[in-house]
């Protein structure tokens, strides 16, 4: 079948430097092609320049087997060709029905026809079982429900080309599952859909083909069938993996952190819980359970009500310094909003927390420097470049240069909220192990984590949260993903084994 669009001998330079290098990558209806790679593999570039947002070096696109050259993403948009999205393109003060028909409004006459735009938003919300009110601001929705409306909003342009951009990063297990129907029905029409993610069991779910790239290098492309989960992650990474997790650390006995009847009003109640020096403690839980919530007021970033006490000595509460003082850290789940400032250098990122150790009055600027290079070795912080923004880092680069900001300020508790949201597999292997060389040094960690993989192969005991509250708490081989969603879900053992 002829492709709908295609690229040849694709190459991007930005400056004096290539990534990508002579692509040639294939899109034909009614079929999804992911495309798999590292951070940094040059994934993000190559969906750019198929949907407009950026020109090739050299090489050219096809669109219906003839050259075409879009101006920008609207003219790419016009052609049919879409985007969703890894991060929102969405407009933070606006309802949801203005998002989804931002530029294509509905009149009749002279007059926006809100009625109908209102209809259609409701109708194209339950098509993904999101059901939030078309008329709440994006700015009040939770992060998977801002990711429904940007797919909602692409579902509505009834697209020939369909681009998805991890767009099952931020969703929970029933959206998700919910998501790759949509994509089945559309793959049914006719679209034609590329693919991207780092869960590479959803490629091995949807994907008709897979091609892999690797430093901006085409490596393979392949039918998915017979292409198993290993042979994706070794072909991402150019080496044999072995065992994912590294072997866990054995706790102390001296507890470093308690929380007592920790309450965030409108989110948590009345939370319990220690941690001992040298030990990974998970946090599990469905999203909405409560759980960033209770680790941002134990830091001071949520106001609550409640005793938390380091090495024995309690914090007054409300007060981000005093917990850093007491060495106590908390890496944010949103890297881009909340964790980096993508718009200033990497040194200006990594010292911001520790900047009284780069002078009082004036700053160090070649002892800053040797920290950044520092960094770069310990976290394999890969830069092309060390004068470029925070935001030109692909993301799991991002998320070592989040870890090497917080660890310059020498902590010795360290929360970690979901710690390889949207990165390759590559990257989490690293940051892994990193995990457990903290703890192996006398650290101790906690992991908020939404992939049950993720928080039984890292953490000793996992403590489950419910609707607000602490459900229970497993330790040992009793760290199951079935005694895990029982607990979060509030579905007794008992009842479970009736069932």
């Amino acid at each position: 079948m002829t492709a709908v669009l295609e690229a040849r001998g694709v190459t991007r330079r930005f400056g004096p430097i290539e990534v990508l290098h002579g692509i040639d990558f294939a899109l034909v209806p009614g079929e999804v092609h992911a495309l798999i790679g590292e951070n940094g593999a040059g994934k993000s570039t190559m969906m750019k320049i198929l949907g407009g947002y950026l020109s090739p070096s050299t090489g050219e696109l096809l669109l219906d087997g003839q050259s075409v050259s879009f101006a920008d993403q609207r003219a790419a948009e016009d052609a049919g060709i879409l985007m969703i999205h890894q991060e929102f393109n969405l407009a933070l003060q606006l309802t949801v029905e203005e998002n989804l028909f931002l530029g294509r409004e509905k009149r009749r006459g002279l007059f926006l026809d809100q009625k109908a735009m209102r209809a259609e938003a409701r109708e194209l919300l339950a098509r993904l079982d999101c059901h939030v009110d078309p008329r709440v601001r994006i700015r009040d929705l939770s992060v998977p429900n801002r990711q429904m409306v940007e797919i909602a909003r692409a579902l509505g342009r009834k697209a020939r080309v369909l681009i998805m951009d991890e767009p099952t990063a931020v969703l929970t297990g029933r959206e998700t599952d919910v998501l790759l129907k949509q994509i089945e029905r559309l793959r049914a029409q006719g679209t034609a859909i590329l693919y991207t993610s780092h869960k590479l069991d959803e490629v091995a779910r949807i994907a008709d083909r897979v091609t892999v790239l690797r430093d901006g290098t085409h490596i393979t492309t392949r039918p998915a069938a017979g292409f198993t989960e290993h042979a994706m992650a070794e072909a991402m990474v150019g080496r044999e993996l072995s065992d994912l997790f590294p072997a866990k650390p054995r706790a102390g006995d001296d507890v470093v952190l308690e929380v007592e009847g920790l309450t965030v009003p409108g989110h948590v109640r009345d939370a319990s819980f220690r941690l001992r020096r040298g030990e990974v403690l998970g946090f599990a839980g469905l999203v909405g359970a409560g759980r960033t919530e209770l680790m941002e007021g134990i830091v001071g970033l949520r106001p609550s009500q409640g005793t938390v006490r380091v090495n024995g000595a309690e914090l007054s509460g409300g007060s981000v310094l005093e917990a850093r003082r007491a060495g106590l850290v908390y890496l944010t789940e949103d890297r881009k909003e909340k964790g980096l400032l993508l718009g200033k250098s990497l040194t200006e990122n990594l010292t911001l927390l520790a900047l009284d150790r780069f002078g009082r009055v004036a700053i160090d600027k070649r002892a800053e420097d040797r920290a950044l290079t520092d960094a770069i070795a310990e976290f394999d912080i890969r830069v092309k470049d060390r004068a470029m923004t925070a935001g030109n880092l692909s993301g799991g680069n991002q998320q070592k240069l989040l870890l090497a900001k917080t660890m310059l300020a020498e902590p010795q508790i360290v929360i970690i909220d979901e710690p390889t949201r949207g990165i390759d597999i590559g990257t989490k292997q690293q940051i892994y192990d990193f995990i457990a060389a903290l703890a192996a040094k006398g650290k101790s960690v906690i992991v908020v984590s939404s992939e049950l993989p993720e928080v039984i192969g890292l953490a000793s005991r996992v403590v489950v949260m419910g609707r607000g509250h602490i459900a229970g708490e497993l330790e040992g081989e009793a760290i199951t993903e079935d005694a895990i969603l029982r607990r979060a879900m509030g579905v007794s053992e008992m009842a479970g084994a009736q069932a």
